[in-house]
């Protein structure tokens, strides 16, 4: 029989790219990790990861089993979940996260799950600002890209969320398509500034290659919720996070600009100052918000 602790590896390595840091974060030797990637392997009959020197990698076998493991895993925790009711948290747990998607996404889901632990107190902090954990003292922070402290544990929670170009559909009837590099950097931006520094360029990928794009714009902010607000008010093209912006380009308040150009990575982590802060209570708020997004309702773009 497959154990669960097996398959809950197989995602962590699958997220993090690395065998060494998936069994650092479950407190697991290299050798005990190694022999749970061979059983599983031979369970299955499937080769899931490729193996060289300097690098690891999903092969296409496990490509395919990958999204069918994290829904068994998210239906079992939301079934131990509905299962034990009674198991509430307690204490507090003070949760650091951007101004956006808190506001407009997370604040739901942090409600939800409050309601399912009322006896835990929550303390919100909204700033896209990369918070110093250890002297803000935060037990979690949700960020976008790979922590600004090293020794900040990284726990994936949309590994493969990317930033998009978007525009209203007033702006886009108004001046059109950006159909090259040089006509976007005739636009208007409207541009997040992140520690004071308002970008010059946005980073985009064509044809295989990425590309600083000039951009320039009258209009700049250091809140991602405000860059938003300007693009539905049809001010200029934003670069924004897929997840911030899912709700919009759903509703058609917001188009996207030049689906063929890639945007660049924008992986959602939950934070932590270390291993040993990894909290019962930070754990549940985690497989809490995998759960969500892996839901019909809520998927993840």
């Amino acid at each position: 029989m497959t154990r669960l602790t097996d398959l809950e590896l197989l995602l962590r390595t699958a997220d993090l790219g690395s065998l060494s840091a998936a069994a650092k974060t479950l407190d697991w030797s290299p050798a005990a990790a190694s022999a749970s990637v061979k059983r599983l392997e031979e369970q299955w009959g499937a080769q899931v990861f490729v193996r060289s020197t300097r690098s690891l990698r999903l092969s296409a076998q496990g490509e395919r089993l990958l999204p069918h493991v994290r829904q068994a895993m998210q239906s079992m925790e939301l079934a131990r979940m509905a299962a034990s009711p009674s198991t509430q948290l307690r204490g507090e747990l003070q949760v650091s996260m951007p101004s956006d998607l808190g506001r407009n996404v997370l604040l739901t889901h942090l409600e939800r799950f409050q309601e399912r632990h009322p006896q835990l107190s929550l303390r919100l902090h909204l700033s896209d600002s990369n918070t110093d954990l250890m002297r803000m003292r935060m037990d979690v922070a949700i960020r976008y890209g790979a922590p600004p402290d090293s020794s900040l544990l990284a726990l994936p929670l949309a590994p493969q969320n990317r930033r998009v170009l978007v525009a209203s559909p007033a702006y886009i009837k108004r001046f059109g398509q950006p159909q090259t590099t040089d006509e976007l950097a005739e636009h208007e931006a409207l541009r997040f500034m992140l520690a004071g520094a308002v970008p010059k360029t946005w980073r985009l990928g064509m044809e295989g290659y990425w590309h600083d794009i000039p951009v320039q714009g009258r209009r700049s902010s250091n809140d991602g919720e405000v860059v938003k607000r300007w693009a539905l008010a049809g001010l200029g093209i934003a670069y924004k996070s897929q997840l911030d912006v899912a709700s919009e380009l759903n509703s058609g308040q917001l188009l996207r600009v030049q689906v063929n150009w890639l945007g660049e990575p924008a992986p959602l982590n939950l934070l932590v100052p270390g291993k040993g802060q990894f909290t019962t209570a930070a754990r549940a708020l985690r497989e809490w918000l995998l759960a969500q997004w892996a839901s019909p309702e809520q998927k993840q773009p």
